[in-house]
């Protein structure tokens, strides 16, 4: 107690030295700030906080804000403690936690440098004691991203989008407004730095709850989406930002990337920022909606722009011999095939399979012969894909069944000088391949 009443009366000496300094930072009342400041300290240091809040209440109603920023924050500990003390009291804790804002408030405004620090506990304290307001949650979470922005805590941005769309369902804001509020938010998102792994984490964390917050809602129905956005890109079609907003949108939206503004979207994207990935995303698109030939030139691309040894390249070049088959250019997926199955083991017998499939549609021309040839080959390349990969064993056998009855009779053959092992070389289509003659 004695070591108590010492730093009052060392306060007071202070005080009555400086009493022209201290009248501008401690205010009218110099005296009673001073000392109020000061009874309060001592008992906060000591973790006595119910000791500590009539003298912080005195002090905080005497002393300006400039007196002591220790004063706020030391504050919003107490309005805490006093808040939780009282749940049961509801006008006086909204009372309590009305204050507790305004002491952030009070501190972002009088210690600029740290408001970054004083909005963003505010966020967190918006998020634990206002309840069952969600305008008055969105208001705040609102204006605390305006100030902080790529420094706001990322969780707050997560709770402005659940305060965002809990007002949407209440029929306080439109769709628009939230499908804003979430782009706006993962475009901060983005921008954020993280500190540490913690940090790291905490933001993909929230990425990903924002984005399963946003799906979930069905705020943004996909009708919704193409109504809102189509005038936008036709109105700014080289907008970047805008098309990448929209991809990532629709993207999240149940089936709702089948559709010519998610098309327009992505063209937009793969034109203003190309990339093998775009044009890659654009072969899939099209070749969904049955537009073959741009499915295979976007593939193409996306090919050509990948590095040497990226794996990606064989499993793409599988993927083109496949579109060009279905689409009927037999001679370019060939091509392709035999490329992978030349340079992927891996993928050789999936190649090789595909190749006898390739053979066994080709139509040929020419004599009985040679319009049975095709089949030989089909064969061999199923043996091969067997031969290959051992999982395509039942399925390579299933089709070497179907393209053997084919196969011309033996008296057919020696009609053509033909025998059962002889050589023969196929050409057909653009294609050329050498096998042995088989007979039924």
């Amino acid at each position: 107690m004695k070591k108590f009443t010492l730093v009052i009366l060392t306060f007071a000496l202070m005080l009555t030295g400086t009493k022209v300094s201290a009248q501008g930072k401690y205010g009218a009342d110099s005296a009673q700030c001073i000392t109020n400041l000061s009874f309060y300290m001592e008992y906060f240091k000591q973790n006595n906080y119910d000791e500590a809040l009539p003298s912080w209440r005195k002090a905080y109603k005497l002393c300006p804000p400039t007196a002591s920023q220790n004063m706020l924050i030391n504050g919003t500990t107490l309005l805490r403690r006093l808040i939780t003390k009282n749940a049961s009291n509801a006008a006086y804790r909204e009372a309590l936690v009305d204050s507790l804002m305004t002491i952030h408030d009070t501190r972002a405004q009088y210690y600029p440098n740290y408001a970054v620090a004083a909005l963003n506990a505010k966020g967190q304290d918006l998020f634990n004691y206002v309840k069952n307001n969600p305008k008055k949650l969105y208001d705040g979470f609102e204006g605390i991203i305006a100030n902080n922005q790529e420094k706001v805590r990322p969780t707050i941005l997560l709770f402005d989008l659940q305060s965002a769309i809990d007002l949407y369902q209440a029929g306080q804001i439109d769709a628009e407004t939230v499908i804003n509020a979430y782009q706006r938010n993962s475009d901060i998102l983005e921008k954020i730095v993280p500190a540490n792994d913690t940090d790291r984490e905490q933001a993909a964390s929230v990425k990903t709850d924002m984005g399963s917050l946003f799906a979930s809602s069905k705020v943004a129905s996909c009708e919704t989406l193409v109504e809102l956005y189509t005038p936008r890109l036709a109105a700014d079609p080289d907008n970047l930002q805008l098309a990448q907003n929209i991809v990532k949108t629709m993207s999240m939206t149940e089936n709702c990337d089948n559709n010519d503004l998610f098309l327009a979207a992505v063209t937009t994207m793969n034109k203003l920022d190309p990339s093998p990935s775009s044009s890659y995303y654009l072969s899939r698109l099209h070749n969904a909606r049955g537009n073959a030939k741009e499915a295979v030139t976007y593939l193409e691309s996306a090919i050509a722009g990948l590095d040497p040894g990226d794996e990606r390249i064989s499993d793409w070049t599988y993927e083109l011999a496949t579109v060009c088959f279905k689409n009927g250019e037999n001679a370019r997926a060939f091509e392709y095939a035999s490329k992978v199955a030349a340079e992927n083991e891996a993928l050789a017998g999936k190649a090789y399979f595909l190749i006898g499939n390739i053979w066994g549609a080709s139509r040929c021309g020419g004599d009985e012969i040679s319009r049975r040839a095709p089949y030989w080959v089909a064969c061999d390349y199923m043996n091969k894909a067997k031969a290959a990969d051992e999982s395509l064993t039942e399925e390579a056998n299933r089709y070497i069944g179907q393209y053997s009855v084919y196969f011309p009779e033996t008296a057919e053959a020696f009609m053509y000088d033909l025998t059962r092992g002889q050589s023969y070389t196929v050409v057909c289509g653009g294609m050329r391949a050498t096998t042995t003659v088989r007979t039924r």
